[in-house]
């Protein structure tokens, strides 16, 4: 026969002995989701007022609030009574085995939270990196956009990037145009060094300091190497070295200086056969 009074006794039991502990697990989530939004939102105004990069500031944010809320959520299982170690550990064990199958994507990601931080390359400027050569139109958390002179879009895994080489050529103001002019060994060098340095000096792009330099570099094969190598800001480079070749040609050419190329002379020499 069914005996109320007993299940009434069982069931007065457990509600005496799990009512206290859930009233104290759903404190704790009360509680801790608020603190999570808190923190959340003092987190994002204290990250926008840094110098963190704008596209940082959210997932930091969220990253912060996630992790606030998994605590809040161990603490509560805590309350219920659950050993918390082995809860734990089974978490530890199933971000292991998503971050095995997704270390390239984390492995992007953290490069460019290095990228983002540290700032070697910024929106705009030329750059050379992993492998591709290009204008930085967008750095991403898992990719950079370079564009090519052509208008190619090149998007690059920040793992490629951070862990390689990086060459800024807009790092700073100013670069150095570095040009060779061959002259022939029959010609006056001190007229063809004149030439050079009044080709500079009537160049408004061509930066006083640092000062330009123009010297006998080379005695080769088929000339005598001149190195012509002024200073512009950054943004001139590509327009001076490109009216600086032709122009040092033309002037050089009218000032009676050659340009000789590479050549050889081919000697026939006339057996000669005997009777």
């Amino acid at each position: 026969m069914f005996d109320l009074s007993a299940l009434l006794q069982v069931a007065t039991s457990v509600i005496a002995t799990w009512a206290p502990k859930l009233a104290g697990a759903a404190a704790v989530l009360a509680i801790g989701w608020f603190f999570a939004g808190w923190a959340k939102r003092f987190s994002m105004k204290a990250l926008q007022a840094s110098a963190l990069d704008d596209i940082l500031v959210p997932f930091m944010a969220g990253m912060i609030y996630v992790t606030t809320i998994a605590l809040v959520a161990i603490a509560a299982v805590g309350v219920l009574g659950v050993n918390t170690t082995s809860f734990v550990a089974v978490l530890g064990a199933a971000g292991l085995a998503i971050a095995l199958a997704f270390q390239d994507t984390f492995s992007n990601f953290a490069a460019g939270v290095m990228l983002l931080t540290f700032r070697p390359f910024n929106v705009g400027d030329a750059v050379e990196v992993g492998g591709s050569v290009g204008t930085v139109r967008e750095v991403g958390i898992f990719t950079c956009l370079l564009t090519t002179g052509d208008n190619v879009h090149i998007r690059v895994p920040n793992s490629r990037i951070f862990g390689q080489t990086i060459i800024n050529y807009s790092g700073s103001d100013t670069r150095r145009v570095d040009l060779v002019v061959g002259v022939s060994y029959d010609d006056d060098l001190s007229v063809a060094v004149r030439i050079c340095k009044e080709l500079l000096a009537s160049d408004e792009r061509v930066l006083d300091e640092p000062e330009s330099v123009v010297a006998v570099h080379e005695l080769a094969d088929s000339s005598v190497n001149l190195v012509v190598r002024p200073w512009v800001s950054t943004q001139d480079y590509w327009s001076v070295r490109w009216d600086l070749t032709r122009a040092l040609k033309e002037k050089l050419e009218e000032a009676g200086c050659s340009l000789p190329y590479p050549q050889s002379d081919v000697h026939l020499h006339q057996p000669v056969i005997s009777d």
